[in-house]
Order: C-alpha cells, then sequence, then structure tokens
C-alpha cells in the first residue's frame, strides 16, 4: 500500500502509527517530487511516500487510519496487491501485523 505525505516529519509520524498499531509490518520512506493538477492549477511539489507492508486482513483498518491520520484533503491510498515474494518475508509481515 502506498501514500504520499508533505513532509518527512509527516511520514515519520505516520509510520510510527501504523507500525505501532500492527497495521503494517514496515513503511518505508521514500522523498519524492509530485507533479499533479489540484483546484485547476498544475502543481509541483516535494512529498515523501510511504510504502507500506501489510497483510490482506488488515487493509481496511490501514486505509481508515491513514484518512484518519492524514493532512490531506483527499490523500493517495493506493493498494497492490502482493502475487508472490520469499515465503519467510511474507510469513514475517503476516506476523507482525497480527
Amino acid at each position: 500500500m502506498t501514500t504520499t505525505v508533505g513532509s518527512e516529519d509527516a511520514a515519520e509520524s505516520l509510520a510510527k502509527g501504523i507500525v505501532g498499531a500492527r497495521l503494517g509490518a514496515c513503511v518505508q520512506i521514500v522523498p519524492i517530487r509530485s507533479i499533479y493538477r489540484w483546484d485547476g492549477e498544475v502543481r509541483v511539489d516535494a512529498e515523501w511516500q510511504c510504502v507500506v507492508k501489510t497483510s490482506t486482513t488488515r487493509v481496511d483498518e490501514l486505509v481508515a487510519h491513514i484518512k484518519a491520520h492524514h493532512t490531506y484533503d483527499v490523500p493517495e491510498v493506493v493498494v497492490t496487491p502482493v502475487t508472490g515474494g520469499s515465503d519467510d518475508y511474507l510469513a514475517w509481515v503476516s506476523e507482525e501485523t497480527s
């Protein structure tokens, strides 16, 4: 699952809340540059992308958590299914989010 926020501090705070609530096993924070249209104008902003490693059983709660703790009017929340990977890693994600 991915979302973006407007500052490094906001990314870290959101990530700590997610991991602390066991909604995600890990959150990777990556600085990015976003170009998008909002309120009729094209904007260019620095953002921090949060990539959350979670299990399918926690997705709905994770989305609700992000919406409740996000500063954007319309936060990005994109869920990408995992179709494979290391069995050990996927087991760890499942364990950490249960």
